[in-house]
């Protein structure tokens, strides 16, 4: 069903597979690569084109978002029939909404999560980034951006060790777009048929690496404000580019406030923490105040930051209240429609009478 353009982007056997015969009679395949408000635009086999998403889809909560494979019904205004299960997402929770699921990006394989080493490495940020990355499903990386600005390489070497001690086990890569160095690694990691997508703050420089991965000037560049190393937004919307080589790249407005949606990325990022959890004395243990915790062991003798410990209890914290916040706003909604349902009950037994 896909042909080479398609499988290039990623549209292999799991995603034919979901693929009905009389769909394939009947339907184009392709993948969503930019919002374009109303519209969706699409690439399919012969072209890029602007596409409907109806009704019933918004209303089902089924919209699709850039990275989404989809089938469409051809014509001159092509229309969204269906919408692929995703293989991954890259989430969080909506700003000041922890019940509601923002999908950033779908059908990512890769995460680079950029951080400009004109401000440093904020490892408590590093960790929060990191975790929302495992719990989508997909792979991190940790991109140490604009290295050359960097003093001399031994002090891109400390920075990529600082960002290695909060990784938990991601490869750490330090590259710069505006001298090409570190850019091979990058490209080398996206193989044809594999999606990265760059994260990060405002003027971090995702924006450079994809226009050096992409060898022209596609998104444009802020230059950061030098009081502070701060940057605008120069992207105003999320858009996957097709690689030269295959393979293809999602880059889009930074994500300032990055709430997490589950907790389940979180043994990834701190396996250190787990490893020691191990022999605390209760298998529940949350390293507070319990008797026998051997993590508050070993942060008293010195063999695990006490910052990146409460950085592990702050991010589960908030997970776990975000996963209740949604258990909650999800029985209030059952309830509502229970009360849906029994008043109409009423008003047709009280038809029934008449």
């Amino acid at each position: 069903m896909a042909g080479p353009v398609l499988s290039a982007l990623g549209f292999g056997p799991s995603f034919e597979a979901q693929v009905s015969a009389d769909e394939r009679a009947t339907l184009l395949p392709g993948r969503a690569v930019a919002d374009r408000g109303r519209r969706l635009a699409v690439r399919f086999e012969d072209a890029e084109r602007l596409v409907v998403v109806p009704g019933r889809l918004q209303a089902a909560g089924e919209v699709p978002v850039v990275g989404d494979f989809l089938l469409a019904h051809p014509g001159d205004e092509p229309t969204v029939a269906r919408v692929l299960p995703r293989a991954s997402k890259l989430s969080r929770g909506a700003a000041g909404r922890a019940e509601a699921e923002q999908v950033l990006a779908a059908n990512v394989d890769l995460v680079f999560v950029v951080h400009g080493l004109d401000a440093g490495v904020k490892a408590r940020r590093l960790e929060r980034e990191l975790a929302a990355v495992h719990a989508s499903g997909a792979r991190p990386v940790v991109v140490l951006a604009k290295a050359d600005l960097a003093d001399d390489e031994a002090e891109v070497a400390e920075f990529a060790e600082e960002a290695a001690e909060a990784a938990g086990g991601a490869i750490v890569l330090a590259a710069s777009g505006k001298t090409g160095a570190g850019v091979d690694a990058l490209r080398a990691l996206l193989a044809p048929g594999r999606t990265g997508v760059f994260v990060g703050p405002s003027g971090a420089g995702k924006s450079t690496l994809v226009n050096a991965l992409l060898g022209a000037v596609v998104q444009a560049v802020e230059e950061v404000r030098e009081r502070d190393a701060r940057g605008r937004h120069a992207t105003t919307g999320r858009r996957l580019f097709a690689l030269a080589g295959g393979g293809a790249v999602i880059d889009g407005p930074g994500i300032r406030e990055l709430k997490l949606w589950d907790a389940s990325g979180l043994a990834e990022v701190f396996d250190d923490v787990g490893t020691l959890a191990a022999a605390c004395r209760f298998r529940d243990c949350r390293h507070e105040d319990e008797p026998g915790c051997a993590v508050r062991v070993a942060v008293e003798d010195g063999r695990l930051d006490p910052e990146r410990l409460g950085s592990y209890r702050k991010l589960g914290a908030e997970a776990r209240s975000a996963e209740a916040r949604r258990a909650g706003a999800a029985r209030a909604e059952k309830a509502r429609w229970r009360g849906v349902a029994r008043e109409r009950r009423r008003l047709n037994r009280g038809r029934g009478e008449e």
